[in-house]
């Protein structure tokens, strides 16, 4: 596999209810996005860090053409600037 194609892009940082929304809408057309959350990380290690309630989006790089129609209506519906 190229180097490329293990690259992956945030797509979005926010409050985790609003991540699941986009989640589903990319779920939709066949993308699997990768949730980080370094608050519910840090807990489970036993130490906190990071925003509780923010989380972070990633997708392969090479899915961006395809998501970007869906992120931009996603962020126009949750008025959101994009990142």
């Amino acid at each position: 596999m190229s180097e490329n194609l293990k690259e992956t892009i945030r797509i979005y940082t926010g409050p985790a209810m609003l991540a699941k929304a986009l989640t589903s809408r990319l779920n939709d057309i066949n993308i699997q996005p990768i949730t980080k959350d370094d608050h519910q990380s840090g807990i489970v290690s036993g130490f906190a860090t990071g925003v509780p309630g923010q989380v972070r989006l990633f997708i392969r790089k090479e899915q961006l053409p395809k998501a970007q129609s869906v992120i931009d209506l996603f962020l126009q519906d949750v008025d959101e600037e994009e990142e």
